[in-house]
């Protein structure tokens, strides 16, 4: 008998992934609302979302086994609305709030473990930093994602820049998000502060990961810890490559820590990823953020090496089955996700076309690429860019060394041909680049 998995915002990259999950002849996966309802509006209705969602559901048929997701906010927070309304497995609304409110998060990781930088709340008015947090540091709101409207500061000039544009965007996502607090009980500091207030914390340095990992209510388990590295002298990723090189002790101690935060937090029934900078010199590890999900980004990586795609644990996990995944079963040693990105605007002059995307994937063997920029976009009004950098691919290689790894991505990257016009001065500056 089959059972129904509903995924919130499903889109065609990762149901490719999904197949790869072991009992798939069992589970038929049905989208709910699309990934355009709900991360590309101006503005995001949680509520509408909800009730669009609620409406689809009840009107199937038949038994509805999951309802699951891998992207952020909104989705990160509908799933245990929707979970609860229909009786379905879940980690609860104010678990998942607690990873997902920036400074709720803080709090709640300070009662557990020393190691976070400094941090202190931001009113959207405030002219300086918090007392006791020093530059050079982020700041960024308390709910945003993909980077989004989060800034690295070093004075108290670039600190009300960065105010100023964070004033002007944070009600797309604040504004929703102040909606869903309303639904849990909120402490008193949490309350004051609201979703559209911001979080600052002292820059840290160093190598930065992602462990991922899952809670079952009565375990939790650390499945994989993956490497992410940045473009040069800038904060915008390059990629994420898994396995992790760091040293295993430092990975053995960053896996104690997230079994700290997680049971602290209480979230259970769901799989997390937990941010990291480790510093080589000090030794010293600092928590970045909490997410209350696996990261889709990662799910090739994990079939690729491992031998399934991580969305085994978030399926397993919501139909009360064994989430473990398989180690080191998979067809390649290494694998990675680029990201392609010009650091100035840019006007897609000429994209590849899907017939030129597929043969490069045919002819360079453990690739996949996913243009996010199409001719005549704008970059800069593409949905979920960072502050620094405008991305317009991403592509995924796999291989047996890291050598091979970056040959395959620039492969890639040169047969892809993108053409760009400079978007800072129209009609003149016309340009061609790849990068």
């Amino acid at each position: 008998m089959s059972e129904n998995v509903f995924v919130l915002g499903l889109d065609p990259d990762n149901l490719e992934t999904l197949r790869d999950v072991r009992g798939l002849n069992t589970y038929r996966f049905h989208p709910l609302l699309s990934v355009d309802e709900l991360l590309a509006a101006e503005h995001i209705e949680f509520d509408d979302l909800l009730a669009k969602a609620d409406q689809q559901l009840r009107a199937f048929q038949d038994p509805i086994n999951a309802v699951v997701g891998y992207w952020d906010f909104p989705v990160s927070s509908m799933v245990p609305i929707l979970c609860a309304r229909f009786g379905l497995r879940s980690a609860t609304l104010e678990s998942v709030l607690k990873c997902e409110h920036k400074y709720w998060s803080r709090l709640e990781q300070q009662q557990v473990i020393d190691e976070h930088p400094r941090f202190g709340l931001v009113e959207l008015d405030d002219e300086s930093p918090p007392d006791g947090v020093r530059y050079p540091l982020w700041v960024k709101p308390v709910k945003s994602f993909s980077s989004e409207l989060a800034f690295e500061v070093h004075d108290d000039t670039e600190f009300r820049d960065a105010m100023t544009e964070i004033r002007a965007g944070i009600g797309r996502v604040g504004q929703a998000f102040d909606t869903v607090l309303a639904y849990v009980d909120l402490p008193p500091e949490v309350a004051d502060a609201g979703g559209q207030a911001c979080l600052a914390e002292e820059s840290v340095s160093g190598k930065q990961v992602t462990v991922e990992g899952y809670s079952t209510g009565d375990d939790i388990h650390v499945y994989g810890i993956i490497d992410s590295h940045t473009y040069p002298d800038s904060p915008s990723f390059l990629r994420y490559q898994y396995p992790s090189t760091l040293p295993d002790p430092v990975l053995e101690r960053m896996a104690r820590i997230s079994t700290k935060v997680i049971d602290r937090i209480g979230l259970a029934s769901v799989a997390f990823n937990i941010e990291y900078f480790w510093d080589p010199e000090t030794d010293e590890i600092n928590l970045l953020e909490v997410n209350p999900r696996h990261s889709q980004s990662h799910a090739r990586l994990f079939d690729d090496v491992d031998g399934l795609p991580n969305h085994q644990c978030m399926v397993r996990l919501a139909l009360g089955l064994d989430p473990a995944l398989p180690h080191r079963e998979g067809p390649y040693d290494l694998a990675a996700k680029w990201w392609a990105r010009r650091f100035t605007d840019g006007v897609v002059r000429r994209a590849p076309t899907p017939k030129e995307v597929a043969e490069i994937e045919r002819s360079i063997e453990g690739t996949s690429i996913h243009l996010l920029a199409q001719e005549g976009d704008r970059l800069s009004e593409l949905p979920e860019q960072d502050s620094y950098s405008f991305a317009y691919a991403t592509i995924h290689t796999a291989a047996a060394d890291e050598a091979e790894l970056s040959a395959k991505y620039d492969r890639c990257l040169e047969a892809l041909s993108f053409e760009f016009d400079d978007a800072r001065e129209p009609g003149s500056g016309r340009e061609q680049e790849n990068r």
